[in-house]
């Protein structure tokens, strides 16, 4: 568990950034597939979302997504989890791109600029993503 399930606003409003820095991985592309939204669901529930606030909560991330203009504003809340749970949101964001079985140049360079900004190491990234790659070919 990411959160604890108290539902208080502060943890909604957690789970909204990480939702939005999902969304945004799966918009890059021009292309937010229905399979995308069940990944980025999937996540967020393992993160302490319910099914009865996760469609908010992935609405809200939508909104937080689509009035920004930089994902530094998804990435504060993340940068400052423990490193495993940083790592469960980079393997979800790989989950994310290799979805439709290719990563183009627009993802590739969002995988990049994410492991700077969460402090992922190279190699556990390149790793990470070998892994997904596999999953889904």
């Amino acid at each position: 568990m990411f959160f604890k399930k108290d539902k208080n606003q502060d943890e909604k409003n957690d789970l909204s950034k990480i939702a939005a820095l999902l969304v945004h991985a799966a918009k890059i592309d021009e292309n937010y597939s229905k399979q995308e939204e069940e990944i980025i669901k999937e996540a967020l529930l393992k993160m302490g979302a319910t099914y009865q606030n996760i469609d908010l909560i992935i609405s809200d991330g939508k909104k937080i997504e689509e009035n920004s203009n930089q994902i530094l504003e998804f990435t504060k809340k993340v940068k400052n989890m423990e490193e495993s749970k940083r790592i469960e949101i980079i393997m979800t964001l790989w989950r994310i791109v290799y979805s439709n079985k290719e990563a183009d140049i627009y993802e590739t360079n969002l995988m990049r600029r994410l492991a700077g900004l969460l402090y992922i190491d190279s190699k556990v990234m390149g790793d990470i993503k070998e892994k997904i790659k596999k999953e889904y070919s």
